[in-house]
């Protein structure tokens, strides 16, 4: 397949995901989560969905959990949403990159206001 098509089949299927877990999900485990991206294999049966969770580790597994126990359900009406040869399995995966640069920023801020004090 190629990888523009590709690319778009996997930009549809992240919005479809996005939407069905905002709107049709009712678990309240499910805290703060965006999806983040959704990589289809070539032979669309299957598909890794990153999702970045807000809140603490806690929050964050509870809401891993319950998109893990709502796949199933998220993969139906996946097939009802986007129009595909095959329905892939979904996987989903946590996306800690957000997380990451806000305390790659934290850290860039520290250095730079002690790099301020000991030149003043």
């Amino acid at each position: 397949m190629k990888a523009q098509r590709r690319d778009r089949i996997d930009h549809e299927v992240r919005r479809a995901i996005a939407q069905i877990i905002a709107e049709d999900v009712k678990d309240p485990r499910i805290g703060f989560v965006t999806v983040t991206r959704a990589e289809i294999t070539a032979d669309m049966k299957h598909c890794k969905v990153f999702v970045s969770v807000i809140g603490d580790r806690h929050a964050a597994r509870q809401s891993m959990d319950a998109l893990t126990s709502a796949r199933r359900f998220i993969r139906g009406r996946l097939g009802e949403e986007v129009d595909l040869r095959y329905t892939p399995e979904l996987a989903f995966v946590e996306d800690r990159t957000t997380e990451r640069a806000i305390a790659l920023t934290h850290k860039v801020d520290a250095a730079a206001a002690s790099s301020r004090r000991t030149t003043e």
